[in-house]
Order: structure tokens, then sequence, then C-alpha cells
């Protein structure tokens, strides 16, 4: 979809994985940020990667990478923030922006087209995804046009929870069904926090 840009957020500190780019880490002889860009990037238009430091290091990605527009590590509202404000700079006539983190590598190869359906349908300038019954705040769908709303709002309020920045938009939820990996029935949204996380989906896809 030409219109929508997408923005992979690689820019958190990754604690739980034991620091490091978690995007980086291997599954099965790929990198979770190759799978996730496989996925992503046939359903938008522009894309950007969200990471902090030396830009470099993802040279192999072929990629613009954009570094949070607000420094100290504010959260993922900063990760959207960021591209927002290049989707904006980069490619005017975009109306629309999805996010999704870099960790998560069964993303839905319709998520796109299920998000924006969702938002024009109930005329709301936001959409997020949601599986068994929870929402996943930044698997989303944003209108550029807020940018500067939630600059305002990162800045001036020192807002950090993505849910209380989009109550106050408008926003629908858009349910995703399980996916089946190996022999086991997985959340397509499925993220790997953990080392051992991993190493569990790892063995479904040898299977």
């Amino acid at each position: 979809m030409v219109d929508v840009a997408g923005v992979i957020l690689a820019g958190g500190l990754a604690r739980r994985m034991g620091g490091g780019d978690k995007g980086m880490k291997s599954l099965a002889g790929e990198s979770l940020l190759t799978r996730i860009i496989k996925r992503i990037k046939p359903q938008v238009g522009p894309l950007v990667l969200n990471a902090n430091g030396d830009s470099q290091r993802f040279n192999d990605f072929s990629l613009p990478v954009a570094a949070d527009v607000i420094s100290d590590n504010p959260g993922p509202l900063a990760g959207i923030l960021t591209g927002l404000e290049w989707a904006a700079a980069q490619s005017p006539d975009v109306k629309w922006m999805v996010s999704v983190p870099c960790d998560a590598p069964f993303i839905p190869m319709d998520l796109v087209e299920k998000l924006v359906s969702g938002a024009i349908n109930q005329n709301v300038p936001l959409a997020c995804a949601m599986s068994h019954g929870r929402t996943h705040p930044v698997v989303g769908l944003w209108s550029v046009a807020l940018r500067d709303d939630l600059r305002q709002a990162i800045v001036q309020e020192e807002m950090r929870k993505v849910d209380r920045w989009t109550g106050r938009h408008g926003i629908c939820q858009v349910s995703f069904d399980d996916i089946v990996i190996g022999n086991e029935v997985l959340d397509p949204f499925y993220n790997a926090n953990k080392p051992d996380d991993l190493v569990r989906v790892e063995g479904l896809l040898k299977e």
C-alpha cells in the first residue's frame, strides 16, 4: 500500500534479551530483523528502521535508519514519533504509518490491509492489532497528521504510555487469528523478549 509508510521499532534497550540489538538475534539461520523485513516490506511503501547508535551496523539490511527524535529513551512513543516525522519529511503524500516491533517474527501478511480497513471503516485515525483479547499497542496504524500532537504529548506532558495517548484520538482494535508453527498454535504477534523465547520458536520451526 504505497500511501502507507512503515517503521520497524528497534530503538529499545533489550534488557530482557541481555542487551544489544534484539533484531540481530538469530532465529533458525535468519536474524529477527530479516524476518520482519520480509513480512512488512511487501505491505507498505516507504520503510524505515528506528534504531539508535551507529547506523552502519544495519548496512546489510538496505533500509534507511532513523534514530529517536526525542532523547533519553522515552519508550516506544519516541520510535513512533520518529517514524511519523520521517514519513512526513520523506513522503509528503503518505497518510498513514504502520509500526511493528523488531522481535515479532510472525506478523501477519495482511496486517496493513486489515488495520487500514479497520481505521477507515470506523472513521478513526488510529488502529492497533489484537489477538487473544489482548491489544498490541506498538503494532499499529497511525495517522501522520497526528505527529505534532504526539510530539507535544511526549515533550511537554512527558507522556510515555501508548494507550494513554491513543485513547485521546479514537482507535479501533483489529483482531487477528492464531497461526500454526510446527505442531503448535501461536499468537501471530509472538515476541521474542528473552533468549528462551528464541530457543522455543526455533525448535518449532524445525519440526
